[in-house]
């Protein structure tokens, strides 16, 4: 590797946009394992799709921005952002030839197998096409509105990832072609049941589909009448949906941020994806009206948007998906069956929750619905992310301001893709009686936090929650999360600060038990990652231990390549992102990266520092990214239960372990997968038997 000035290589950091796409890359793996149920690999396929979404929605559409600026800007690892967009357009069209592949040639004939089949209008039987034609006269025919372009109808506007049809027509009295737009309509079943009886049964367990653009195709003359149908393309649009909400301290950041959301849906164009084959005229009109370059086009064969995938997914074939799994209470929250007093056990000692193994709604969603109906509790204070729509949280939280509680909620409205749920949520809790706090200006407000304020005896005793997820039920099941439940006195300080802070005008940056960004955690992680750098030289007790979503930022990673050129070990557990490259004699040798992606989402956030000896635990909210250190509130716990840090050991030692089924990372920015074992089975395995 060349070297810059200070001896470090010039090539030390790996692409974050391609190291996002190697992780796309892993769940599309998952999608191609035939030892998985047959309905989870198509889930896959569409949690591969509407992934690839986002990316452009955000990370490419923030390049082309940047790049419409004329500036030169390079990423950290050398690349300007036209090489960027090179690679990724390259990477990204090898992906989605592969994505399709697999349905194409693999899920679908397994599907058929299994009597779920993917059918076109001409394979239809005459008894299906006459249902068919009921089925499109009365439900899909009202909502569709064919668009002509010409000179007196300009070019319609093309909303973001709706399936379109581009239809060529022929007047045949002058015999002129003529170009309209037909929107394949998103409130309407993208697969179509073709059942028989007359009806349209998407729970019959042999069930044959036809995709809804197929049908809509199938009766363009009646769209068109007196005009001859020439031919008809599927196509679809990605647009920026990027906010940039432009925050003035003298303006109510609601209606900034409602304001900014009627703009997003005329983002510019990024990508245009089109179906194969694609006539050429077609295409550059296509082209030309939604100005994108020849480099957004993605040619797709097969389907489009395969995100619909979902549609497949929710039947009723339980013997083609994963067995159930029914979260187990926490042993120290429950006596048999019988419920416990949350706080009755934390006056005992911390409870660490790992969740979806240990049941959300019987730790956290029960802490707030306790301290809702709990008489002596005065105050809840807590930040809302993201929820779900019928989220009983905020119903708990709802009913404790209706109860006469002070009810403190720092609802993040600009949670990306969630404004507009937690705008109404915000609402919601503000009609109750509940104090809102909108988040902070310039920042986003990431960190879960929740603070219970009691009075036992006549004294204040304060309860609370840090943990690594959103206080959302419905994704409590699905992704991987830490909590801590807790009565620690200094805790309960640090939150009642940080409550402060968020609320009100304090600038307060320094904690006991927490580092908070964007001001200490950054500087915070540096330093212990320095600290066991001197304690290796030193021969002292050193090492490192980190779990996170995706680790990007460039002084965090240099301090860990001080640390392996220090002699630490480092070990690092990378669900997405990873732009350290490891391996590399003389810079990271001592550092091991690792990738576990499966049934589970991946989500906590811990780190492990050595100590000298007197090993240390912190959890929390933060990735390693600029975001998340420099413009959002986080928060890290350090975890000082004995009995909470010996479990945090056992789950990240489990999740390191030989012979578990993982991504590893090599020195060439490569993944390699490996080993047999399912770390995820075994927590849910050991869950059980503790339940």
């Amino acid at each position: 590797m060349p070297s810059t000035r200070s001896g470090a290589p010039a090539d030390r950091y790996i692409n974050r946009e391609l190291s996002w796409l190697d992780f796309n890359a892993r769940v599309l793996e998952l999608a191609e394992d035939d030892s998985l149920p047959l309905m989870e690999r198509a889930k896959f396929l569409a949690i591969f799709a509407s992934n690839l979404d986002e990316f452009y929605m955000v990370r490419i559409a923030g390049l082309k921005r940047r790049q419409s600026t004329g500036l030169t800007v390079r990423s950290p690892d050398g690349l300007t952002i036209r090489e960027q967009l090179a690679r990724v357009t390259e990477r990204t069209r090898d992906l989605v030839h592969r994505h399709a592949d697999v349905f194409t040639k693999d899920i679908s004939p397994r599907l058929e197998e299994a009597g779920i089949r993917i059918v076109h209008w001409t394979e239809l039987a005459d008894d299906e096409t006459t249902r068919l034609r009921d089925y499109f006269r009365d439900q899909v025919f009202p909502v569709l509105t064919p668009l002509a372009v010409d000179p007196a109808h300009p070019f319609p506007y093309i909303s973001g990832l709706s399936l379109n049809l581009a239809v060529q027509v022929r007047d045949p009295d002058t015999g002129a072609p003529r170009f309209a737009r037909l929107k394949v309509p998103n409130n309407v079943p993208r697969f179509v049941p073709v059942a028989a009886g007359g009806s349209v049964d998407a729970t019959a367990p042999g069930t044959t589909f036809l995709p809804l653009e197929d049908l809509i195709a199938a009766h363009l003359p009646q769209l068109f009448p007196g005009l001859e149908v020439i031919d008809h393309h599927l196509f679809r649009v990605t647009r920026n949906a990027d906010l940039e909400v432009e925050e003035d301290r003298d303006e109510d950041l609601l209606q900034a941020l409602e304001r900014e959301l009627a703009r997003r849906r005329f983002g510019p164009a990024v990508r245009l994806e089109v179906a194969e084959p694609m006539d050429p005229q077609i295409l550059s009109v296509l082209m030309s009206e939604l100005e994108v370059d020849k480099e957004d086009v993605v040619h797709v064969p097969g389907l489009l948007d395969l995100a619909a995938l979902w549609e497949l997914y929710r039947l009723d074939r339980p013997e083609l998906k994963d067995e159930p799994f029914v979260p187990a209470t926490h042993p120290r929250l429950s006596e048999g069956e019988t419920p416990k007093s949350v706080f009755a056990t934390l006056r005992e000692g911390d409870v660490l929750v790992h969740h979806p193994y240990h049941s959300f709604a019987t730790s956290v969603q029960r802490f707030i619905e306790q301290a809702a109906a709990d008489p002596n509790v005065l105050a809840i204070k807590q930040t809302l992310y993201r929820t779900s729509g019928d989220s009983p949280i905020v119903n708990a939280l709802i009913d404790a301001a209706q109860a006469g509680k002070q009810v403190v909620v720092l609802v993040e409205i600009k949670a990306r893709f969630d404004e507009e749920a937690n705008i109404s949520w915000a609402r919601s809790l503000e009609r109750a009686g509940c104090h809102v706090v909108y988040g902070l200006v310039g920042l986003k407000t990431h960190c879960k936090t929740a603070l219970v304020v009691r009075r036992e005896n006549g004294m204040i005793r304060r309860y609370c929650h840090i943990g690594t997820g959103n206080y959302n039920p419905k994704t409590a099941r699905l992704y991987e999360d830490l909590g801590i439940l807790t009565a620690d006195p200094r805790v309960g300080a640090d939150l009642t600060d940080l409550f402060n802070t968020l609320t009100g005008y304090s600038r307060q940056t320094t904690y006991r038990r927490l580092m908070v960004a964007p001001h200490g955690i950054r500087s915070g992680l540096v330093e212990k990652i320095r600290r066991e750098a001197r304690n290796a030289r030193e021969g002292r007790p050193a090492g490192i231990r980190v779990k996170v979503n995706a680790l990007v930022d460039e002084q965090v990673i240099d301090a860990l390549y001080e640390a392996s050129v220090s002699g630490v070990p480092v070990e690092l557990l990378i669900r997405g992102i990873c732009s350290l490259r490891p391996g590399v004699p003389g810079l990271s040798e001592n550092v091991r990266v690792r990738s576990i992606v499966g049934r589970f989402l991946e989500h906590s956030r811990a780190m492990w520092f050595a100590g000298g000896g007197e090993g240390e635990w912190w959890i929390g909210s933060s990735d390693l990214m600029h975001r998340n250190l420099d413009r959002r509130v986080e928060v890290l716990l350090r975890v000082c239960d004995e009995v909470a840090q010996r479990e945090l050991d056992e789950m990240f030692l489990g999740a390191m372990a030989e012979g578990v089924r993982c991504w590893e990372l090599g020195s060439d920015g490569a993944w390699t997968r490996t080993g047999e074992r399912d770390y995820q089975a075994e927590l849910m395995a050991a869950a059980d038997h503790a339940g």
